[in-house]
């Protein structure tokens, strides 16, 4: 009976999808449909390897999140602590066992699958400061012995993810982390202090970078300084994106992605791809797309009536949000090269899955205030808004 009884409550929790759900689904379908089409063109016109496989991957994550909308957001809240930690002892685990490719050491590969536990990370990490000031009484939040733990929490994974070595995930952690620290109701004054601290050591900052990624902020201070070497990568994105111009070159007809001038254009510049094929108009309309799941998402974590809610919500529009910030920026330009994908268009199986997996904790926590059970049985002190 418990099997049934499970799968009729997971029923009636997807009859009762207020439409803002099914506005983050249809956003992620159309998203992933960008993505399949232009991985489609970035093989000159063949499903394998790229879409075929970033398409059955959307439809993993598609279920993962219904099969998470089942489970209670108490069971969520219950499951933060164990989540982070094996997530943790995944990223401990890359330097020792973990797979090397392009200079870096970021995959754990078990012959049956390979995956990056720094995307796993993100997830955790949002899950686990959710359920953390869930917990926290509010009165508590600033005080000092309070904002430390929640520092740490961010600050390891933070850690291990460098040595890998990947500045851009650990950024990712640090902006997401104490962005949700701020809407947890953390004084100002600790980030103004944290931002004087930062400043003060970015000497150290920058004698503790490896070779390459001073490399590569030089570049993007002089970009003409190393056009065959660290500056390749941004020269010939600027020049496919001035391709595009305004209306595009048409699909599976660009010049600097179809001749293979362009570099990992089906992962880190399949942005740069698409809008040289469709121009700044499709560009503009894929970034509106993101810009749309952002608010869409931004609205649940506003209507939400617990912190755990609010606070899984925020997490994930802050991901999508620096996600699609980041790469724009990056191939445009406007900051170093990093490794960050474009949500839900970029080929990565571990990047799809952690961002469904985000989209369905916020999605599952919002549909079980919905419903009417939530915050009961979690902490013992009700709902806190």
């Amino acid at each position: 009976m418990r099997p049934m009884a499970t799968a009729a409550g997971g029923l009636r929790v997807l009859s009762g999808l207020p439409r803002t759900h099914w506005a983050v689904l249809g956003l992620v379908s159309l998203l992933c449909g960008i993505g399949i089409a232009t991985l489609y063109s970035v093989e000159g016109g063949a499903f394998q390897p790229w879409a075929e496989r970033h398409g059955l991957r959307f439809l993993v994550g598609l279920a993962c999140i219904f099969v998470m909308l089942a489970v209670p957001a108490a069971a969520w809240f219950r499951l933060a602590a164990p989540a982070y930690l094996a997530a943790l002892v995944l990223l401990i685990l890359v330097p020792v066992f973990g797979s090397q490719a392009l200079g870096a050491r970021r995959w754990l590969d078990f012959g049956f699958v390979s995956f990056q536990p720094g995307e796993i990370m993100k997830v955790a990490l949002v899950l686990m400061l959710a359920a953390y000031y869930q917990w926290l009484p509010r009165e508590r939040v600033s005080d000092p012995l309070w904002v430390a733990m929640p520092v740490l929490l961010i600050v390891v994974p933070a850690a291990f993810t460098v040595r890998q070595p990947d500045l851009g995930s650990a950024l990712l952690y640090a902006i997401t982390g104490f962005g949700i620290m701020f809407l947890a109701g953390v004084s100002a004054l600790y980030f103004a202090g944290g931002a004087v601290l930062l400043a003060a050591a970015s000497p150290l900052v920058w004698s503790s970078l490896y070779g390459y990624q001073r490399r590569r902020i030089e570049v993007f201070l002089d970009p003409g300084l190393d056009p065959l070497g660290a500056g390749y990568h941004i020269q010939q994105s600027k020049i496919a994106l001035g391709s595009g111009g305004l209306s595009g070159t048409g699909y599976m007809k660009g010049s600097q992605s179809q001749l293979d001038f362009l570099p990992e254009k089906h992962t880190d510049f399949a942005f740069t791809m698409f809008a040289e094929e469709w121009g700044f108009a499709g560009a503009a309309g894929l970034l509106a797309l993101q810009a749309a799941l952002v608010f869409v998402l931004w609205r649940i974590m506003l209507n939400a009536r617990s912190i755990f809610s609010r606070l899984l919500a925020a997490g994930a529009a802050l991901t999508i949000f620096l996600y699609a910030v980041v790469n724009a920026a990056m191939v445009t330009g406007l900051v170093p090269v990093v490794g960050v994908p474009m949500p839900f268009v970029s080929y990565g199986g571990t990047s799809m899955l952690s961002l469904m997996a985000a989209l369905g904790l916020a999605l599952s926590a919002a549909a079980d205030r919905t419903s009417g059970a939530a915050n009961r049985g979690w902490t013992g002190r009700g709902s806190r808004v």
